[in-house]
């Protein structure tokens, strides 16, 4: 099987795995918030895998709160950072048109509870223009929230930008870092954010263990209340997925730049041999700024729900530029936002490759695509008839 779904999900690391096992096998069986011996083991570990994420992030451990996903930990930032907020002139949130479908949902429930909230679109290459964005930064608002890399597109947004005109003007400032930890230096050394959101799974960690950056003079109400977490996240932590959450973010930032050299070298050269191949492939977002492993393909006049099962039989997974609910296919809101037809976004495609990518396995998917983006073509001009 070829895996290119990276953006999806990660496989785990091995040696988180193995630290997975060991911890499930010996780590005992006490509450962090115990006070006995085991209690305080607990807590131990919980606090060195604190430390280690901070020193990771270029925060201080105090500043780390675990949560149980990447989306929690955003609807935790939005939610908890705007209820937070007591000036009743500031209402308004500004984000882009391309967030995470959890940002999004966070926001849309903020505006029942009257949040004004204004969606950027980005331009024709998926990158909000920093220019707008800064415009929409008026006195009325108390939060911006920008993506640090989109999930289908791969686009980098300009998070530098936005956190800092948000740190002059007095806005709390959130990212969704979720997709860029592990293919790009993620710090606050490097994006000066208020709130930073990970996930584990996307960087070699477990699924369901995730992060919420909380600068320390960030007002910040619980989703869950509780006294643990900084009183941010309330309930009993998870001490094996916190220590295998940092450990994976420790070796994936370590690995970041030998490894984005690798797979960004094998992303291009299957743009260029999947262009040179086919007629009618276009880049999405292939103008802008990109994170190193992710190619979203048009292709154009393509069925690409059948071109994705198709490449399944075959054993390659990808992804597909449309997402399923109740049965209705419905057309990607980032393709959307960047001005693609609902015919466009259907015939798109998205490839996340990883470390363990070959130039092999790239010269098998070619060959697939070779194969069946015709049928593909074939099959969408049917039922076009």
């Amino acid at each position: 099987m070829i895996y290119w779904d990276h953006n999806a999900a990660t496989p785990l690391l091995p040696e988180v795995s193995q630290a997975l096992a060991r911890a499930f096998l010996e780590g005992g069986a006490g509450n962090a918030s115990s006070i006995h011996q085991a209690g305080r083991d607990a807590r131990r570990r919980l606090d060195g895998a604190r430390a280690r994420v901070a020193k990771v992030l270029g925060c201080e451990p105090k500043e780390v709160c675990f949560t149980g996903s990447g989306s929690e930990a955003d609807a935790l930032a939005l939610k908890g950072a705007f209820v937070s907020r007591k000036e009743p002139l500031r209402r308004r949130i500004v984000t882009s048109a391309i967030e995470h479908p959890a940002v999004l949902a966070a926001l849309t429930q903020l505006e029942k509870q009257g949040a004004e909230v204004v969606r950027l679109r980005p331009g024709a290459d998926g990158r909000v223009p920093a220019g707008a964005l800064l415009e929409a930064l008026t006195p009325q608002t108390a939060l911006c929230s920008l993506m640090w890399a989109n999930n289908e597109t791969g686009v980098v947004q300009p998070v530098r930008e936005a956190a800092l005109a948000c740190r002059q003007r007095g806005i709390v400032f959130h990212t969704d870092a979720v997709q860029a930890a592990g293919k790009l230096p993620v710090s606050l050394r490097e994006v000066d954010a208020d709130l930073l959101a990970l996930s584990a799974h996307k960087f070699g960690g477990p699924a369901g263990a995730g992060v919420l950056v909380v600068r320390k003079d960030v007002d910040l109400q619980a989703l869950v209340p509780g006294h643990q977490e900084g009183s941010h996240r309330g309930g009993t932590q998870n001490v094996p997925y916190a220590e295998a959450l940092a450990l994976a973010l420790e070796l994936s930032q370590a690995r970041q730049e030998a490894s984005s050299a690798q797979v960004g070298a094998l992303r291009d050269f299957f743009e260029r041999e999947v262009q040179a191949r086919l007629p009618g492939v276009t880049i999405n977002g292939g103008a802008a700024p990109r994170v190193p492993n992710t190619s979203n393909l048009f292709f154009h006049g393509a069925d690409g729900e059948a071109l994705l099962i198709a490449l399944d039989l075959e054993g390659i997974c990808a992804s597909s530029g449309s997402a399923c609910a109740s049965g209705t296919l419905s057309p990607s809101h980032v393709l959307l936002a960047m001005g693609l037809t609902p015919a466009q976004a259907h015939g798109s495609l998205r490839f996340s490759l990883g470390p363990g990518t070959t130039q092999e396995d790239v010269q098998r998917v070619v060959k697939a695509l070779e194969t069946h983006v015709p049928r593909a073509r074939d099959i969408a001009a049917r039922d076009l008839a």
